[in-house]
């Protein structure tokens, strides 16, 4: 399996794992999104710097 398509899965799996929350419960996502809007874009920056963060160290454990 080259890489291009590893990343393509990943991203496959990214877009079902984003649609589970609107698809099952949509109500708490418009909840969630709201709450998302609320925030300050050194906040949002946090949140964003975290995920990668959190990834980088999932991809070098796998």
């Amino acid at each position: 399996m080259d890489w291009l398509e590893t990343l393509g899965l990943a991203l496959a799996l990214l877009l079902v794992l984003e649609g589970l929350l609107p698809l099952l419960a949509p109500g708490l996502w418009r909840q969630l999104f709201t709450q998302l809007m609320q925030l300050r874009d050194g906040q949002l920056r946090f949140c964003g710097l975290l995920c990668i963060a959190a990834g980088a160290i999932m991809l070098m454990l796998l």
